[in-house]
């Protein structure tokens, strides 16, 4: 018998879970405990550390975090660690959805995909990756103000490594995260508020950074298309 409807009930369960305790235990309830602990940089060190671990179990977003390590190390020691430590809970988020939704279950026939919205939306992002390659794809992601979480999902789903993923969310997050680093280093208290009027444009900043980044495989997609039609070949929808 398949295991994908197995997977899908876990996973089910999983997210409920999760959406249930994010709800229950806010970041701003536990980062304003981590506050009183910045004046010792190991301590603080270890409970950011322990943020970022269970950040997963809660989907917290990871901009409060480099708040967070902003507000304890600055912006020079500050930009690496908060980096460092995206990339690090994204990983286990990559494997879960990786078991979770094994890109090889996914080769269905054109017919039941045809008739499952869901696994429609899972070749729509199939197709997104491979046109627009691994790094790129994944970059692209993460700098478009798309849920870290949904967006390592998507990823892991279509068959990116490892490798991938970490290298394009440590090239998209960037921005965000020198961003938030900086609002937390010029901070006099630790806030869960974003990143308030840089926020807006800071999210126009990357939307276009990642439209530029799509812009060749788009083209080169849209050109391959129209050559297909001159030619009165079929096209690959």
């Amino acid at each position: 018998m398949s295991t994908v409807p197995t997977r899908a009930i876990v996973g089910a369960i999983l997210v409920t879970v999760i959406v249930g305790a994010g709800v229950v235990v806010s970041p701003a309830a536990a980062i304003s405990a981590v506050e009183s602990l910045a004046a010792d940089p190991v301590l603080f060190g270890a409970v950011v550390a322990g943020l970022y671990l269970v950040r997963p179990l809660f989907a917290w977003p990871t901009t409060p975090l480099a708040i967070v390590v902003g507000y304890g190390y600055g912006v020079s020691l500050g930009v690496p660690i908060a980096l460092v430590g995206v990339v690090v809970t994204v990983t286990p988020v990559f494997f879960a959805a990786r078991w979770l939704v094994d890109p090889a279950d996914c080769s269905t026939s054109a017919t039941a995909r045809n008739s499952d919205l869901l696994a429609r939306a899972g070749d729509a992002i199939r197709r997104y990756y491979r046109t627009a390659g691994p790094i790129r794809g994944v970059t692209a992601s993460r700098l478009a103000p798309i849920p870290s979480d949904v967006s390592t999902c998507a990823a892991a789903a279509s068959g990116v490594r490892l490798r991938h993923l970490v290298i394009g969310t440590a090239i998209g997050e960037l921005p965000w995260t020198v961003a938030a680093v900086i609002v937390g280093a010029s901070a006099a208290t630790i806030t869960t508020d974003g990143l308030g009027e840089l926020g807006l444009a800071l999210t126009a900043a990357c939307l276009l950074a990642a439209g530029v980044l799509l812009a060749g495989p788009l083209y080169r997609v849209l050109q391959a298309r129209t050559e297909a039609r001159t030619a009165g070949q079929p096209v690959d929808s």
